[in-house]
């Protein structure tokens, strides 16, 4: 093609060679108009064919890198590559929540009668009572914007500690909200920085942190296991197995529990069971390396049953991340319980639970020849078992140094 349009160029000059005066200068115009518009055309099929030839090069390292799923991976002369972002994938860390390791407060409505208030709860305002929902005891917000304070003595001062956790399960079926207040209102001072923990059925806020539940889920209907971390003025709180509040520097430091509802009803209903406020503070590594043993009651269960809950997850994590990057270290898993039932009963428990907890770990990826487990029932306590919150330090699971 190019070769032809040369060629049409140099019979036109030949055609063109002798003109008059007059006449040579119009026709010279013409000629170098005829040039450039031929010099244009050729350029563009020259540009065509380059094209092709860099579309198909471009091709080619996209091949070769077909596969790479990391950002910017260098090739020698040519700069990062980017990666194509139906590749990217998220990581995201969205449970990282471990219980306190010793109880202060455990009220799981055990041996409450029906009707009467909580007997280990104290009431600021409105009307809070015993009930049975779904063959379970609860708590429930009946009405006139209730508010009640855990029962405890002194609780006049700061009974939290620099590192705590809260937990309990909610029963949502509105869209208003149950509130946390990080101070006793009935016997302490409110504080100068004072902030509310926001609990909605689709939502956690907490000045200046708010986020929404994933993927626009909502809670009707149903219980939420809500979590709370407080680490020296970092603050973390969860809805179930996701992390929406996350806190750096709170303004306040909390002192005592209040909780508040102001919109409860017979048609908005709020129910609360398993509430509890634990002591923490060593991380899960420096505990076994100190003591040769980590203790965890957050390891939780179906009441009488081996099944895991879904909020142990969090512990379960931390213990794979300690031997996932400790290859070295052999782990042997054991169940205790408290004394309540038969004590055959509690032996055979605890060795399903310990179990339970070994296979979890084995299907994540740790090898079998690293973990042992057994129970001891209830014969190894580390508390007393005439109080709730010594019931549930006995019952725990220990990762102990094989």
């Amino acid at each position: 093609m190019i070769m032809k349009k040369i060629l049409l160029l140099g019979l036109f000059g030949l055609f063109l060679s002798a003109p008059a005066p007059a006449e040579a200068q119009i026709l010279k115009k013409i000629k170098k108009k005829v040039e450039r518009k031929a010099e244009k055309k050729i350029d563009k099929e020259i540009d065509k064919t380059i094209d092709k030839k860099d579309t198909k090069k471009v091709d080619t390292i996209q091949g070769d890198k077909k596969g790479q799923k990391e950002e910017g991976v260098m090739d020698k002369g040519n700069g990062p590559q980017q990666t194509d972002a139906s590749e990217l994938t998220l990581n995201w860390s969205k449970y990282d929540f471990v219980p306190g390791e010793k109880v202060i407060f455990d009220d799981n409505q055990e041996n409450e009668e029906n009707g009467e208030f909580p007997s280990r709860w104290d009431l600021v305002r409105g009307t809070t009572e015993n009930a049975e929902f779904g063959g379970e005891n609860i708590i429930m917000f009946r009405g006139g914007a209730p508010k009640i304070i855990p029962y405890l003595k002194n609780s006049d001062i700061d009974y939290l500690p620099e590192v705590f956790t809260v937990e309990f399960d909610l029963y949502l079926n509105n869209p208003n909200s149950f509130q946390v207040y990080f101070y006793d209102e009935k016997n302490q001072k409110r504080p100068a920085n004072f902030e509310v923990l926001d609990i909605r059925h689709n939502s956690l806020s907490l000045s200046p942190a708010s986020s929404r539940i994933p993927n626009n889920e909502t809670i009707k209907n149903q219980w939420a296991h809500i979590s709370i971390a407080y680490t020296n003025g970092k603050m973390k709180a969860y809805i179930n197995e996701t992390r929406l509040i996350n806190i750096p520097h709170l303004d306040f430091d909390p002192m005592g529990i209040t909780l508040y509802v102001y919109s409860a009803s017979d048609q908005n209903k709020f129910y609360i069971k398993n509430f509890r406020i634990a002591e923490g503070g060593v991380k899960f590594y420096d505990r076994f390396i100190q003591d040769g043993k980590i203790v965890s009651n957050g390891i939780r269960f179906d009441v009488g049953k081996a099944s895991l809950l879904p909020e142990s997850m969090g512990v379960i994590n931390e213990i794979y991340d300690l031997l996932a990057e400790h290859p070295e270290v052999k782990l042997s898993i054991e169940g205790h319980t408290d004394s309540d039932g038969d004590l055959e009963m509690n032996q055979q428990l605890s060795d399903d639970r310990a179990m339970t907890v070994m296979n979890q770990l084995v299907a994540m990826g740790i090898t079998k020849d690293r973990l042992i487990s057994k129970g001891f029932g209830e014969s190894k306590p580390i508390d007393t078992n005439d109080t709730p919150e010594g019931k549930a330090n006995n019952r725990r699971v220990e990762f102990v140094k094989n």
